[in-house]
């Protein structure tokens, strides 16, 4: 498949107005900056076929400064980093040899290109900082879109066949999708119990997928979550707030671009067992069954309280 049949669906707009999108409703991401997505796709690997060979996917730099760029236009100025402090603390105990989680909110296929572009400009350790996050991506990334994977394979990962893509598979019809997805997932843990014992800071969205507000359940964690704190020994919560891209009804490249401040806020260090063990307790206090889901909620529901006192804080755009 060439660029151009790619983009073969995707509004064309002139050149000239791409850069002013500060003054235009929102619009597509692949219409406002299709001249420099074409020219980050030659830059890009494009591998759009995941395997148990190729799981653990390192950052492709050459890709990076055309995400920057937009970036630079639509973040705006009063965005930032609270809590550095905390990301520093973790960084050094993963240095240490501990196995480390950002357990991050997830509203916008951007969360990760903003979290690494604002930690690199806005703290004087930012690129090692950056450098040491590997994300925890679903495998759709990867195979939905070549657009949306030559915007994900700026940023290490590790691929895994998530578990809501699993639900819809007929046993029998899906036989041998069923079988790709376990080898996926197997080659994936095995990745990520190498990787999170080597100065990493593994990075997850415990929602499992971005919050879509037609869908409410969107927001609620999964429960495979509860694994990751159970086998981590540390974790810092991450709130994003303000948007530069608007989830759509469809894959990354029509979602909506605008400009917006980006509040990073990185919560203090915690011991994902006392954590953890403090979460089955109020459950099991409570009368709940389901204990793995309600560390899962309690992880949730300390990310939205930070949400909302960093919103409260926040510079909205207009002002």
């Amino acid at each position: 498949m060439n660029i151009d049949d790619i983009f073969a669906n995707f509004v064309s707009i002139d050149r000239a107005f791409a850069i002013i999108v500060y003054y235009w409703p929102m619009k597509p991401i692949s219409a406002v900056y299709r001249d420099r997505i074409m020219q980050m796709m030659g830059k890009a690997r494009l591998d759009t076929v995941v395997t148990e060979q190729n799981v653990y996917q390192q950052a492709n730099k050459n890709v990076l400064p055309y995400i920057d760029g937009i970036l630079d236009e639509l973040i705006l100025p009063g965005s930032g980093v609270d809590g550095a402090e905390h990301l520093r603390d973790l960084l050094t105990k993963a240095k240490e040899g501990h196995s480390c989680l950002l357990l991050v909110e997830h509203y916008s296929n951007f969360d990760l290109p903003a979290l690494s572009y604002l930690i690199r400009k806005e703290l004087p350790d930012g690129e090692e900082l950056a450098d040491a996050i590997v994300a925890i991506a679903g495998l759709k990334l990867n195979e939905s879109n070549p657009v949306v994977t030559a915007f994900t394979e700026a940023y290490t990962r590790i691929v895994i066949y998530p578990s809501r893509s699993l639900q819809g598979l007929d046993p029998e019809k899906d036989r041998a999708e069923i079988i790709r997805s376990n080898a996926i997932n197997r080659a994936a843990m095995k990745a990520l119990n190498e990787v999170k014992v080597s100065g990493k800071l593994i990075l997850v969205f415990p929602a499992g997928t971005r919050f879509r507000p037609w869908d409410p359940a969107s927001k609620r964690g999964v429960r495979e979550i509860d694994s990751y704190i159970k086998s981590f020994e540390y974790f810092c919560p991450v709130a994003i707030n303000g948007e530069v891209l608007r989830i759509q009804q469809g894959d990354m490249a029509e979602d909506l671009v605008t400009q917006d401040v980006v509040r990073i806020t990185v919560g203090p260090v915690t011991s994902c067992t006392e954590f953890r063990e403090q979460a089955r307790a109020e459950a099991e206090a409570a009368g709940v069954e389901d204990k793995k889901q309600a560390t899962v909620d309690k992880i949730m529901d300390l990310l939205e309280k930070m949400h909302q006192e960093a919103e409260a804080r926040r510079p909205k755009a207009a002002e």
